[in-house]
């Protein structure tokens, strides 16, 4: 049994967040999905970048709510400097009028709904977990090369982060993905993770976790084996029975 453990460490953070996952199996690779298929969420990605002009009132960044709200979030543990949530991330582009492209369609369906509903997401490859997957505070050391680097880069102590037992799965929080968990082509299997750090939003959170799954059923295949939302009254789940 594999088990997702939103730690002590990170309520004492952040006792009013939510988090929304999606545990899902059997999904059709990228090369599966029908051209069709893959036109829609490419389609779906175009329009989540336009609907995402909602949210920036302000042409600083840093100064619309949804970005402000992580920022303050990231003063609170250790970080590599200059990091970002990966939300600020894809509202930046929007913002200087450089769309967020296709990447591969599981990619391109998270960053859509990231876009539509302003919360960051992520997803990982469950067949790569080592033991369970906790969120909290770690000592740092935790083995990790993030995506498009060939170098390992550790985590810092005093850093929030998603890991397993061979390592970190996400950095500072929501920063970047790893190599090692990252969701391929050929994954089949994954967990679909939106946080939330605004308890007046908590029913958008539930809206757009419905409609993640909605939408991974429709166009991977997908069975949904489990949904939750994590919160400090319910800090747990099983992932892997």
């Amino acid at each position: 049994m594999q088990k997702f453990i939103a730690e002590q460490s990170f309520w004492d953070l952040f006792p009013d967040a939510s988090i929304g996952i999606l545990v899902v199996r059997n999904m059709k690779t990228a090369d599966e999905i029908t051209a069709a298929d893959r036109e829609v969420i490419v389609n779906l990605l175009r329009t989540s970048n336009a609907q995402a002009d909602q949210y920036l009132e302000s042409n600083t960044i840093s100064e619309n709510s949804v970005v402000a709200i992580w920022r303050d979030a990231y003063r609170r543990f250790k970080t590599k400097k200059g990091v970002r949530c990966s939300l600020e991330s894809l509202l930046k582009r929007v913002l200087k009028g450089n769309p967020v492209g296709s990447i591969t369609p599981s990619v391109d369906l998270y960053n859509a709904l990231s876009l539509k509903y302003a919360f960051p997401v992520g997803g990982e490859d469950v067949d790569s977990f080592v033991g369970n997957v906790r969120l909290g505070i770690t000592e740092g050391g935790d083995a990790f090369q993030p995506i498009g680097e060939d170098a390992d880069d550790p985590t810092l102590a005093g850093e929030l982060c998603y890991r397993d037992d061979a390592g970190a799965i996400c950095r500072c929080f929501n920063w970047r993905d790893g190599v090692r968990t990252a969701l391929q082509d050929d994954s089949r299997n994954a967990i679909l993770i939106t946080e939330n750090l605004d308890p007046a939003r908590r029913n958008e959170l539930d809206t757009m976790v419905d409609e993640f799954a909605r939408l991974l059923q429709t166009y991977f295949g997908a069975e949904i084996v489990a949904r939750e939302i994590i919160d400090r009254d319910n800090p747990e789940m099983i992932i892997v029975p």
